[in-house]
């Protein structure tokens, strides 16, 4: 049985952990309200970007644009969004499980696939496993802006149209609530083919474009991947920060718990210690009787 002085030691470590797991979760906390507003105010931008370029697609041959041409599947470029740091429950791990299936069902087809790895976590697994890693971003999240979905945008881009990839995937948790993330595995290159009820829902409105609807194209789609990059960066900035905030509330909860568990042992503990010392008296105190 642990001794007293063990017990108590064991109480103040997980108290001073507690302390740990009770600011990261208020930093977290403080980083999701940002990161939640941003998420929520990107998000019609890029669905309305999206749509727009539906209903100019249903109306222009986009064939002969080189971002629209599929190909054979030979190389596929994926592109996996993790976080720098942990403590943040499955949020990792989900990513990896998801991208290593994606990378085992490719190879299954015959197609190479390389990865561009966004966070260190992702990285280092792929890393580790003997993964083809052909780039890798660290350290972004701490500073996110604007221009490094541009710079990631303008690689992929530069790589599928010099024939290097011949299709850009990217898998990233999409924020649906603080203690909820999913997974999705989403097509950025070549630009998917456009949903046919949304054309239909589109087409209902004849708009006149200036200077021609071919033109709007060319200068709407680097804007539309632009925009959609960054946004699967805010989606997965704040469901890193909604998993820290939920694994940092739980493992204060459990800390709780473990501290009632070990001061009540410490009561026991201490309870039989003075019994025994009670024993011991009564029992000297005895044996001074029957010795006189």
């Amino acid at each position: 049985m642990a001794t007293l002085r063990e017990i108590r030691r064991r109480i103040s470590g997980v108290k001073n952990t507690q302390k740990i797991t009770k600011a990261m979760k208020m930093v977290a906390a403080a980083k999701l309200r940002r990161a939640q507003d941003s998420v929520i105010a990107a998000r019609p931008y890029a669905r309305k970007m999206k749509e727009l370029l539906q209903h100019l697609a249903s109306v222009v041959d986009v064939t002969a644009h080189p971002l629209f041409a599929r190909r054979a599947t030979g190389t596929t470029a994926l592109i996996v969004v993790t976080s720098d740091r942990g403590l943040c429950g499955a949020f990792n791990s989900n990513i990896v499980k998801s991208a290593t299936a994606y990378v085992i069902d490719h190879r299954r087809d015959l197609t190479d696939v390389k990865i561009i790895a966004i966070g260190k976590k992702g990285h280092d697994y792929f890393l580790k496993n003997n993964f083809t890693v052909v780039n890798r971003y660290i350290g972004v999240f701490a500073n996110l802006n604007f221009p490094f979905a541009q710079t990631v945008i303008a690689e992929v881009v530069r790589g599928f149209q010099n024939g290097e990839y011949d299709r850009v995937d990217v898998v990233y948790n999409e924020f649906k609530s603080i203690i909820q993330q999913r997974v999705i595995t989403e097509q950025l290159l070549p630009i998917p083919p456009i949903d046919s009820s949304a054309a239909a829902a589109g087409s209902q409105t004849d708009y006149i474009y200036e200077p021609s609807s071919a033109e709007i194209i060319t200068s709407l789609v680097p804007k539309h991947l632009n925009f959609q990059m960054w946004r699967i960066l805010l989606e997965s900035n704040a469901s890193e920060q909604g998993a820290r905030m939920t694994a940092m509330d739980n493992a204060t909860t459990n800390a709780n718990d473990l501290i009632r568990d070990l001061q009540l042992s410490y009561n026991k503990a201490r309870q039989a210690s003075i019994t025994k010392e009670l024993l011991e008296i009564v029992s000297g105190a005895e044996a001074l009787k029957i010795s006189e």
